[in-house]
Parts: structure tokens; C-alpha cells; sequence
């Protein structure tokens, strides 16, 4: 089948999410939607499977306008969606996830549940896959969950296929393995539109590639474009993609955390007897995928979690059982993860926002009073310095873009004297430029002789700013290498595998 957009535009109050966007994927062809989060690929994508009403344009599959009103109708055209965070359900079986909405029955009005199990051995048959139909999706490797949200949609015969960021949450192995599955479903005629804002990828599937930014489409390039103007075209101008950094020059141990262990409120242990140690003037990067305990590990470090043994000890200061506030007043930085959740309040001001764990301290408290004069300046002054783009440090922080509030976060952990600093996430969610302009900070910081933790799902960034590389599993971590170690032996790593003939640094 063919797929064809046409003029579509969504708006969601004053923001035009997406504005005009004309598309067009043939059958058996790899159409990639490159940009960066937030310029509006998700919600097409959405209009296009009947999540969202567009307000203009139409839908087109081989020349005939749709007017479906739910997925369910997108679902009978031929359209099926992999999403980034996948829609099954943990306690039920593969072919119990299978059957959800269109639940085949038998002649007594019974759930055919051995029909279900069939269409699941049919198509894993007919691509390789080793999957059982009665395993629970929650005993499943992530890699695995993931081809079960394809067999689901090739299950309803679908012909158009939607891949929404679908390699966040793989090892770099799973990432080549769902490569070769897009080939085997491009061979066999199915049209796929693979969302993504990863260059490596763009290039390694991809035979067309539609660059959209701010809503709109800017320009169809070829997958041999040079990653310098496929960055370009994303984020309007030109940009550094290689982190530049000096090879570092350690002090002595700073942070020294010994069989660190936290249990979370379900009774699950999420961090199992971590022990590790970072010097002055490196950055110790934590790889892995998401949700085997770097958040928890982050957090016990800040006294953000309350079921913690072990010893977190910062120039000979034992942090373990200190509150939030003592951490930070012990001279530790943090970006969170999450930094609309946890990093900042959006109600509040830029200014307000930069001095949210020094308040009540001096200069910008006197007496019990808020000294606004002095905060304004200072907030200037951080907005100038962190290139925080906004009208007036008097706007709500919530009305700027994830970049420009990444920078307020950042612009406050660094704006103090700080003996750790330790960022999570760093750049999730953020267009190449601002990428650029925190790697830099963060390297900065390594070279005043600070020590450095950061916590990254991407591991380009774990690769491009690590001095060593510490690898965690399911709570574990399965060693820590050298910053050179290949994207092959982290996978496998992260796969909770130290090979042969790999020494470990820790």
C-alpha cells in the first residue's frame, strides 16, 4: 500500500504542532522522519493512526482519502504502530496480548485463545523469531517485548507500519537486530515510516529521509548526507557533532560508594552491592538501559531514597542518611533525570527557579527576606552566561523549551562551589545544539578538577564524554572499561555479559 499526507496541520491552542506537512511512503520502501523531540513527529504520526484529529489536510492509502475517527479504523486500513513505550500488558501472556481488541472467538462465543496462539507462532515463524506464545511479556527481555508489539500489528494485517523512536529502550545488539527485521518487512512490501532522531540509524535503514523542525518539513535528503547536514537541517544551523575534550588528568578519589544497595517500596532490590569510586577531574559515565537502577542509584546518592545501606563517603564526608538539602550544601550538583518532574517548578520564574536549593542563603536572603534586586541580577547574568533564551527572567520557566529549561537546571547546579556534580539524563529530549552546549559544560566542569557522574540511556553521549565507563544490569554493575571499549562489548555488557578477555577498571 501507499501512503500519502497531505497539508496535514494540528494545533493544539496557540502552539501549530504540526504545520502542512506533506508525506509520502511507498509500499516496500523505509521512509525516515528525522527530527529532533519536539518538532512534531510524534503527533503526525498520531493523526496518522487516529489518535488525533488533524484540523487540516487528509490521510491518503493508495489514493483514497480517509476519514477514520479512532485507531480502530486507522487499524482496519492497514496501519499498524510500534510504540516507544509499548502498549502491553505486563501480566498477560504474548498471546493473550495479542488477542486485546480484537478478541477472536469460537462458535460458543468462547476467547479462542488457540487461534491467538497460532497467528503468534505463524508470523514469528515467517521472520525468525524465537517467541512463546504463553510467556508473560513481564519475564521478557525488552528486545523481545518489542517484537511482540510487531507481531500484534502484522497480526491485523498490516501493511503500513509506524516505528515511533523504537530503539530507545535496546542494547546496540537489539538495536541491529530490529534493523534487519525492518529489512525483512520492507522486502515483503510493507511501507514503513520509522521515526527517529538518531543519525546512525537514519543511515543504516533508512531510503528516504523527511527532516521536520518546529512542525514543519524543511527538506528530503538522501541517507548518504553527511550527518553534519542532516544535524543542520534538525536544528536550523550548524553544529558540533564530536564532543571536543582533552584526555583527562585525574586527581585524587573524591566519591567512593561501597556496596551500595536500595530497596525500592515494593520490596525489590534495584541496586544490588554497587561499589565504585570517582576522581577528581574525570567523568565516570553509567551506561545501560533504562530501568536497571541508575535512577534509584542517582537518587540514593542525594538522599532521594529512603531503603539505603552501603556507604556513600565525598572527600572523606560519609552523605549516606543526610538529607537532600545536606548533600547539596556538601558542595554535590545534580540534574535529574526528569527535570520538569524533579528538576524545576514550572509555575515558578527563571530566576526563581536558579536559586531553588539556596534560597534562604545569602546573598539572595537577608533576614528572612527575598532580595530581588540581587536575584535578578544574578539571574541575568546566569541567563547571559548558560545562554538561556526568553524574554525576561521573570517568565515561568514552564513556558521555555526543553533545551532553554535544561540550561536553568544546569545554570543552578553550576553556579555554586561544587565538590561532584552529577548528571542523569543530561540531553534527553534535546535538539543537537543544546546537546552540544551541555557536553561542553559538562566537560568543562571535569576540567576544573571536579569529579563527574553521568547517567545516559544513549550511548554515543556515554561514549563521547566518558574517561571510564561503568556498566549497570538489573541493579548490578557488570564491570566498568575503558571509554575506547567497542559499542559490541558495551552491548553485550548492558545485556548483563562481561566478555572474555575484557578488563574491568573498577
Amino acid at each position: 500500500m501507499k501512503l500519502e499526507l497531505r497539508g496535514v496541520t494540528k494545533r493544539f491552542g496557540t502552539l501549530v504542532a504540526n504545520d502542512h506537512i506533506d508525506l509520502m511512503v511507498d509500499a516496500g520502501e523505509i521512509h525516515c522522519l528525522l527530527g529532533e523531540n519536539g518538532a512534531g513527529k510524534s503527533t503526525l504520526m498520531n493523526v496518522l493512526y487516529g489518535l488525533l484529529q488533524a484540523d487540516e489536510g487528509e490521510v491518503l492509502i493508495d489514493g483514497v482519502v480517509q476519514n477514520y475517527t479512532g485507531p480502530g479504523d486507522a487499524i482496519r486500513a492497514g496501519i499498524g504502530m510500534v510504540h516507544q513505550h509499548f502498549m502491553l500488558i505486563p501480566v498477560f501472556t504474548v498471546a493473550e496480548n495479542l488477542m486485546l481488541g480484537n478478541e477472536p472467538t469460537t462458535f460458543g462465543g468462547r476467547l479462542n485463545l488457540p487461534a491467538a496462539r497460532a497467528k503468534v507462532r505463524e508470523i514469528a515463524a515467517r521472520f525468525g523469531f524465537d517467541i512463546d506464545p504463553d510467556a508473560l511479556i513481564e519475564d521478557l527481555p525488552v528486545g523481545v517485548q518489542q517484537r511482540v508489539e510487531i507481531i500484534k500489528a502484522l497480526s491485523r494485517d498490516a501493511t503500513i507500519l509506524v516505528f515511533d523512536e523504537p530503539t530507545a529502550v535496546l542494547t546496540p545488539q537489539e538495536t541491529d537486530e530490529l534493523m534487519a527485521i525492518m529489512r525483512q518487512l520492507k522486502a515483503a512490501g510493507t511501507a514503513i515510516v520509522f521515526i527517529t532522531h538518531k543519525l546512525r540509524e537514519v543511515r543504516e535503514v533508512a531510503d528516504r529521509i523527511t527532516v521536520v523542525r518546529l512542525g514543519k518539513v524543511v527538506g528530503e535528503v538522501a541517507p548518504t548526507a553527511s550527518n553534519v547536514e542532516m544535524a543542520s537541517m534538525m536544528v536550523g544551523h550548524a553544529v558540533q557533532l564530536t564532543v571536543s575534550k582533552e584526555p583527562a588528568s585525574p586527581g585524587a578519589t573524591s566519591l567512593v560508594v561501597n556496596d551500595l544497595t536500595v530497596v525500592d517500596a515494593r520490596g525489590q532490590t534495584v541496586v544490588d552491592h554497587v561499589s565504585f569510586e570517582v576522581r577528581a577531574g574525570e567523568i565516570l559515565a553509567i551506561a545501560g538501559v533504562q530501568g536497571n537502577g541508575q535512577t534509584e542509584l542517582t537518587e540514593a546518592l542525594f538522599g532521594l531514597q529512603r531503603s539505603v545501606t552501603g556507604t556513600i563517603t565525598l572527600n572523606g564526608k560519609n552523605l549516606h542518611g543526610m538529607s537532600v538539602r545536606a548533600v547539596l550544601n556538601s558542595g554535590a550538583g545534580f540534574i535529574p533525570e526528569d527535570r520538569q518532574e524533579d528538576g524545576l517548578v514550572s509555575e515558578f520564574t527563571i530566576a526563581e527557579n536558579l536559586i531553588l536549593d539556596r534560597f534562604y542563603q545569602r546573598p539572595f536572603a537577608r533576614r528572612g527576606s527575598l532580595q530581588l534586586t540581587t536575584l535578578r541580577d544574578f539571574a541575568r547574568k546566569k541567563m547571559t552566561e548558560f545562554d538561556v533564551r526568553a524574554p525576561d527572567v521573570t517568565t515561568p520557566v514552564g513556558r521555555l523549551s526543553g533545551g532553554n529549561q535544561q540550561k536553568v537546571v544546569l545554570a543552578r547546579e553550576l553556579s555554586r562551589e561544587l565538590s561532584l556534580f552529577v548528571a542523569a539524563q543530561p540531553t534527553r529530549g534535546l535538539d543537537v545544539g543544546s546537546i552540544e552546549f551541555i557536553h561542553e559544560r559538562v566537560v568543562a566542569t571535569r576540567d576544573t578538577g571536579i569529579p563527574v557522574i553521568v547517567v545516559s540511556t544513549e550511548l554515543d553521549e556515554v561514549v563521547a564524554l566518558a574517561d571510564r565507563i561503568a556498566v549497570m544490569y538489573r541493579g548490578v554493575i557488570v564491570g566498568i572499561v575503558a571509554s575506547d571499549t567497542s559499542r559490541e562489548t558495551l552491548g553485550l555488557m548492558m545485556a548483563g555479559e562481561m566478555p572474555a578477555g575484557v578488563d574491568s577498571l573498577s
